[in-house]
């Protein structure tokens, strides 16, 4: 077992037919959570600079790996992870723990299960606190066949659905490679490649830029993909079409209270319409890539706590 510097012991939690494995810190504050959802590929751990600070702030923090992730379990059944099920384990974990509502935080894959348990589950959510992706409008068209109509069949996420397995195989091959080529920061601007962006960065000799953590920290994500594989993980993108069925008659406005955390050099770019979908949205803007709260820790805790300060306040 890798010593995880610092980082809480976890628990598992049986919920919604799975179990998950669970990381929380200020306990004593009970009464008051705040819910961490991780992105992809990425692990609980992502939110070991947050953890601390906002217990000491009086929250309640549960993290969880979510399924696929981890020691949490990992369904073969690729339905398994669409958006009913990532949030109902949010709402079951909930329910574990008594709250009938919560703040969540999410990062990448992580936000796009809050704004989903936000549409399915409102009255779970009390605020939301989002970082590097945006509220995605649902559309005229489901979203791998939208994508595959603009970026063509070399676009990771219709890549990942029009050919399923090869991905997975040469990320599970290179697991070391690609994740030490993935987290990394101020990257040179250069012309994007040939072929799936993705398979390309597991493949690549030398990273570029400069790390986003240290050795030992990249380690616990190694440790833990080269268990589980890369399957579970991807199969969150696999249901992105199922998705989008499933929130059709969801209601499309976010009402609650949200903060919106961009990296101004990540490549996901800012929304447009993110005001139309999420009224009660402030946006702040942090001088990073993609790996937000890992490459600005400092920053996003003061963007987090002054956010929530002011809501509380009100």
């Amino acid at each position: 077992m890798l010593n995880m510097i610092d980082f809480p012991e976890p628990t598992h939690i049986s919920v919604n037919g799975v179990d998950l494995e669970v990381f929380e810190a200020g306990r004593e504050n009970k009464g008051n959570p705040i819910v961490l959802c991780h992105g992809w590929p990425e692990h609980a751990f992502a939110w070991h600079s947050q953890m601390p600070v906002l217990a000491a702030a009086g929250y309640h923090v549960i993290v969880p790996n979510q399924r696929g992730y981890g020691n949490s379990s990992r369904p073969d059944d690729v339905t398994a992870y669409d958006i009913e099920h990532l949030s109902g384990d949010l709402v079951a974990l909930l329910d574990h723990f008594g709250y009938d509502d919560a703040t969540f935080v999410g990062h990448d894959w992580g936000a796009m299960v809050v704004w989903g348990l936000a549409l399915l589950h409102p009255n779970r959510v009390n605020k939301i606190i989002n970082l590097s992706l945006p509220y995605q409008e649902r559309g005229e068209q489901p979203w791998i066949e939208f994508l595959e109509q603009i970026f063509g069949g070399d676009h990771y996420f219709v890549h990942f659905n029009r050919q399923p397995g090869v991905a997975d195989a040469i990320l599970d091959e290179n697991t070391s490679r690609f994740l030490r080529n993935l987290y990394r920061k101020n990257e040179p601007l250069k012309e994007p490649e040939p072929g799936m962006v993705m398979i390309n960065l597991a493949k690549a000799e030398a990273p570029l830029g400069g790390p986003v953590m240290s050795d030992s920290e990249l380690a616990i994500f190694v440790s833990s993909f080269e268990k589980t594989g890369f399957t579970a993980s991807i199969n969150w993108y696999r249901n992105l079409d199922r998705n989008w069925h499933l929130l059709a008659d969801a209601d499309p406005i976010i009402r609650q209270p949200a903060l919106m955390i961009y990296g101004a050099r990540d490549l996901i770019p800012p929304s447009a319409r993110l005001a139309t979908f999420v009224p009660n949205v402030d946006v702040i803007t942090l001088d990073c890539g993609h790996w937000i709260q890992q490459e600005k820790p400092e920053e996003t805790n003061k963007a987090i706590l002054g956010w929530l300060g002011r809501q509380n306040a009100s």
